[in-house]
């Protein structure tokens, strides 16, 4: 009986650890929840409302919101990465007809020597030598 084993299915599953908050969207709502914490007991309420509702709209789209079945911080890194590479690649080599007037007067450059190739071994000549090395030698073909 061959040996039975137990294949992952979800493995981009995250594991949740309170319902269904997974630990990364923990460790976010924690940290602002922390931040407005401090920023209530550091500001005014206004200033307080000002300034906190907008982490917490952050927090809760860091934690919660996936774009195209990838979590929104990943989104955000992909879209910053792709605005830093330029956006079109141009090679702006432009040779002077004095350059190309060089390039057309040197001689081409010689191709490699083409090895000959080997004729391939018949099938009564490979079945000679695969009775030679079967019995150990003993078997000698006429040559």
């Amino acid at each position: 009986m061959p040996n039975q084993f137990v294949v992952p299915q979800f493995i981009d599953a995250e594991d949740q650890i309170f319902g269904p908050i997974t630990a990364r969207q923990f460790i976010i709502l924690m940290i602002a929840g922390l931040l407005e914490f401090g920023l209530f007991k550091l500001l005014s309420f206004v200033a307080f409302l000002l300034v906190g509702v907008p982490i917490v709209i952050i927090a809760g789209t860091l934690a919660f919101a996936k774009v195209n079945g990838q979590v929104f911080h990943f989104f955000i890194l992909n879209i910053i990465q792709t605005f830093k590479k330029p956006k079109l690649r141009v090679w702006y080599k432009v040779y002077t007809d004095s350059e190309l007037k060089i390039y057309m007067k040197q001689a081409p450059p010689e191709l490699p020597k083409v090895q000959p190739r080997k004729e391939p071994i018949s099938v009564s000549r490979l079945n000679e030598l695969s009775l030679v090395v079967n019995t150990g030698g003993i078997y000698k073909p006429e040559e």
